[in-house]
């Protein structure tokens, strides 16, 4: 009887494991939680290239380690259990997903054409008839005083009041919405776009912030625009490579810009991922960056048939984002990030060309987000841009020269400031599980970091950077987790600057001007990306 039980026990143990083997999709979690890196066709970009012919030499025990715990120095994170905030491996799953890796036969060419894209339009409300029932904002004083917060794990888009914290709406969104923008000359309409390609359109006057269209243009996606007129909307697509024009009233799509065969910087004809998109107030203009061919396009939206105009090749490899220049002759610049480079490439939207490249370190892997750009009282307007791969903010002026390197706790994703605070603040976020949970706040005058703001999994402190005196602390919400803290975003006409909380599923809210704690909204998942209308309604390009 006794040798029945243990018998069983075995087999229903073995029917587990076996069942959790067969659980694990490999190309479903590497499309979920790897291509954002690697490339949807395994080509690399942030990440290393991981296709068979680059694996077939590398031991398969090492490169499942790495899976499993990381890679120290880059923007590798660990995947294991307890500390991944996606897909948590076990060694079979890393094993499993080595395997594939070693054995990928490729995927499918696509090519992104208008009348695919047209297909997929979907209208939800009628954005007239919410006009007339809605002419004024009903959840808020003003449409300015909404924030988008995008909630990556849980696919959905929540607005919330910036100057109360309250949350208004949530809304399904696509997987890992990426990039929340509105249209400033009629701010009650927003958009959004998720990594699986979806593009949607909210009402922001109307009750409960009303969708009034969605289209899906591809399979994975990033960037987004709008032209300061208010009258399109500008995507840019990973799978199939290229970027999509929309109506802005509407969403309709109107014309598509295929790269699937595009010249890159060693001569080779490939596709090519678009990343960073972006319009500019200095003239009628879309920018995109074309990721794997190290070309920006310009469009001109003012001329019929929205035309190519400007061509502008190896500016470097593997682009990414970007943010234009404030100050005199605002969104003139671009910079433009490339991470295989090392380097902001420095492109001037009058002569359509490259003017400079801004060179951030070996291996750095620049990645500004919405980066700063402020006026120093000594050096005149400056540039700034976070470090991936090193805990490095790099600072350049107006004549392209880096006047200074920043050391921080760890590599990061987001640099960002605003007039109402005395700092730029710069995250940690990849810098490893003893770093994430810091911000470091930069004096915009001295070049220096003042205060850190270090949250733990019970109490968080403000610490002054020179003396380590803590200046404030507060009490967090128990959580087992240390808090992976990113994107310093202004809201509430700059009097508060919110503080993602990537894994703790809240947003921490602190004075702009103090950087001393406020307060929490919670109830959120995976909040990544916060978007303050009232303040992007004066930075270039954002």
């Amino acid at each position: 009887m006794r040798l029945g039980k243990l018998v069983l026990s075995a087999i229903t143990a073995t029917t587990i494991t076996a069942a959790s083997a067969m659980a694990f999709d490999a190309p479903a979690v590497f499309e979920k939680d790897c291509q954002g890196c690697h490339g949807p066709a395994h080509q690399g970009g942030v990440g290393a290239d991981l296709r068979p012919n680059k694996l077939r030499t590398k031991n398969s025990m090492n490169l499942a380690s790495t899976i499993l715990n990381g890679q120290p120095g880059t923007a590798m994170p660990a995947f294991k259990k307890g500390v991944s905030i996606g897909h948590s491996f076990n060694k079979a799953d890393a094993d499993a997903m080595v395997k594939y890796l070693k054995n990928f036969t490729g995927k499918q060419k696509m090519v992104l054409t208008l009348d695919n894209v047209k297909k997929k339009w979907v209208k939800h409300n009628d954005r007239m008839k919410l006009l007339k029932k809605y002419p004024d904002a009903v959840d808020v004083k003003k449409v300015t005083d909404i924030c988008f917060v995008t909630q990556r794990d849980a696919s959905k888009v929540t607005f919330i009041d910036g100057t109360s914290g309250k949350k208004l709406s949530t809304h399904p969104a696509g997987f890992a919405v990426h990039v929340t923008v509105t249209n400033k000359r009629q701010p009650r309409y927003a958009y959004s776009i998720s990594r699986d390609g979806l593009v949607t359109m909210y009402d922001l006057a109307s009750k409960g912030q009303k969708k009034i269209a969605e289209c899906r243009i591809g399979n994975s996606s990033r960037g987004l625009a709008v032209s300061p007129d208010g009258k399109y909307v500008l995507a840019g697509n990973y799978e199939p490579g290229g970027a999509v024009l929309f109506d802005a009233m509407t969403l309709e799509p109107l014309k598509v810009y295929p790269t699937s065969s595009v010249i890159d910087m060693d001569g080779n004809i490939g596709s090519s991922r678009v990343a960073g998109i972006y319009d500019t107030p200095y003239g009628p203009y879309f920018a995109l960056a074309l990721k794997d061919a190290g070309h920006v396009y310009i469009i001109d939206y003012s001329k019929p048939n929205f035309p190519i105009v400007g061509d502008i090749p190896n500016v470097g490899k593997i682009l990414h984002d970007g943010f234009e220049n404030e100050g005199t002759e605002i969104g003139r610049y671009l910079m433009q990030a490339s991470q295989a480079s090392d380097l902001m490439g420095i492109i001037d939207f009058k002569t359509k060309s490259l003017v400079a490249k801004v060179y951030t370190g070996p291996g750095s892997k620049p990645h500004p987000g919405q980066g700063s750009s402020w006026y120093n009282e000594e050096k005149g307007q400056l540039f700034a841009t976070q470090s991936m791969n090193v805990g490095d903010v790099v600072i350049w002026d107006r004549n392209w020269n880096t006047v200074k390197h920043v050391h921080t706790a760890g590599g990061g994703l987001f640099v960002g400031t605003s007039e109402h605070t005395p700092w730029i603040w710069s995250d940690c976020v990849l810098g490893g599980a003893k770093n994430w949970n810091n911000m470091y706040l930069i004096n915009k005058q001295t070049l220096e970091t003042d205060r850190i703001i270090q949250v733990g999994k019970t109490k968080g402190k403000l610490i002054d950077a020179k003396t380590h005196k803590v200046i404030a602390s507060w009490k967090v919400p128990t959580s087992k987790v240390l808090p992976r803290i990113l994107h310093a975003e202004p809201a509430n006409h700059g009097q508060w600057t919110m503080i993602s909380e990537w894994n703790a599923g809240r947003i921490g809210i602190y004075e702009s001007k103090t950087g001393k704690f406020v307060k929490y909204i919670k109830g959120l998942k995976t909040p990544t990306f916060t978007y303050s209308i009232e303040h992007r309604q004066t930075i270039p390009g954002a």
